[in-house]
């Protein structure tokens, strides 16, 4: 029998939960990916780390914007944020350890006709162009300048993809889409300020999803970061950040390749922060 293939929603440190989905709701040969946001602002980032550390070959998740906030305070490139749940890391003896794994960790995975982000992909890519790119950004973690990478990684600035892009602009504008993205405009112009649901985007933007004619239409993507947003199950996407953190649910989805049989396993979650607004 093929084993089942799930994708997990953000965790952002709630281990409880993600304890109780693996103990008693998963298959126990089942392979697991994380779609990012491992850490922060839930109670226990560490041990979540340490969990799905634990798994092995079983799992894989990408990297999302709160896992290389980490990597970057981690690095000492970049302050602590003032909700920022981290300490039990940045203080833990195993902390070298787990940043080192956290940084290897890849920015997408592509398997079995479903492509893995964090958060979303900007029209103008293939799928092939997606992982090509996010190849790029992990050569550059999992390297020795690591830490000079990541301190000029961050910033609204870089709000568009354009091919000729060279340097930290033009990996500072993939981890922007990888990570960080929402809303766009049918040119692919980012809007990363807007954080609500569907209906709050400034005239002429839209969800990343919905712009007509993007390229990676014919893969199915499977994403979370987006909470306001809430779950969403289409042939072609896959959103699972259900706000676990925030006291929502924390959701697997079954990765089959027949929409139909892809079936949610769901957790309901301790509020440990207060919801955000949503439209």
């Amino acid at each position: 029998m093929n084993r089942q293939h799930f994708a997990i929603g953000d965790l952002q440190g709630c281990a409880a939960s993600l304890e109780e989905l693996l103990a008693q709701h998963l298959p126990t040969d089942s392979r697991l990916r994380f779609v990012g946001d491992l850490v922060n602002r839930g109670p226990a980032s560490a041990r979540t780390l340490r969990t799905v550390r634990q798994l092995g070959d079983r799992a894989e998740s990408v990297l999302g914007n709160h896992d290389i906030h980490l990597l970057a305070v981690a690095a000492g490139v970049r302050k602590p944020g003032r909700g920022d749940t981290l300490d039990d890391i940045l203080e833990g003896p195993d902390c070298t350890e787990l940043v080192t794994w956290l940084r290897h960790r890849p920015m997408a995975i592509h398997e079995n006709g479903f492509l893995l982000v964090h958060a979303g992909v900007l029209p103008q890519w293939t799928t092939e162009q997606t992982m090509e790119l996010a190849g790029e950004v992990e050569r550059e973690l999992r390297g020795p300048g690591w830490k000079a990478f990541l301190a000029g990684i961050f910033g609204n600035a870089a709000d568009r993809w354009e091919a000729g892009l060279r340097g930290i602009e033009r990996h500072r504008a993939v981890v922007n889409a990888l990570t960080r993205l929402r809303f766009c405009n049918a040119e692919g112009v980012m809007d990363l300020k807007t954080k609500d649901g569907p209906g709050s985007m400034p005239a002429g933007y839209m969800p990343w999803f919905d712009v007509p004619g993007r390229r990676t239409e014919d893969t199915t993507v499977v994403c979370g970061h987006w909470s306001t947003l809430g779950l969403v199950m289409r042939p072609n996407l896959m959103a699972l950040d259900t706000g676990c953190v925030w006291g929502g649910k924390l959701t697997a989805a079954r990765l089959a390749s027949d929409p139909a049989q892809r079936s949610l396993i769901q957790v309901a979650c301790p509020q440990y922060c207060d919801p955000p607004a949503s439209s």
